[in-house]
């Protein structure tokens, strides 16, 4: 799986655009954490490309870039949360959840792939 970065809040309307042509993981990550490496890597090991299909991942260190976070949060109406997986299909947030409860087959599920 070859996550891309995400580091400014200018990609957040980008990925949304995107989202209207291929669905977008956001998977946001605590890199001092034990849970976030955790579910991080349960996702890792658990990823299909066959299954992801068109499924575009991205990864945001909430370390680095808090603020981009807090604009997800808003932008997307979905309470910030760490670790977090956020699925975005039309521009919208179509999948949420977080720390152990993210689940690929889940993510793949609401993507509609």
């Amino acid at each position: 799986m070859n996550w891309n970065q995400i580091t400014s809040e200018d990609q957040i309307e980008i990925l949304k655009e995107l989202s209207k042509e291929k669905p977008v993981l956001i998977f946001k990550h605590s890199r001092s954490c034990s849970i976030s490496a955790s579910s991080l890597s349960r996702l890792e090991r658990s990823w299909n490309e066959e299954k992801a299909g068109d499924l575009q991942p991205y990864y945001l260190d909430l370390l680095s870039f808090r603020s981009i976070s807090q604009k997800i949060a808003s932008e997307l109406q979905v309470e910030h949360e760490s670790p977090q997986a956020i699925v975005l299909k039309d521009g919208k947030a179509v999948y949420h959840d977080s720390h152990f409860g993210i689940a690929f087959d889940d993510i793949v599920e609401s993507a509609g792939l």
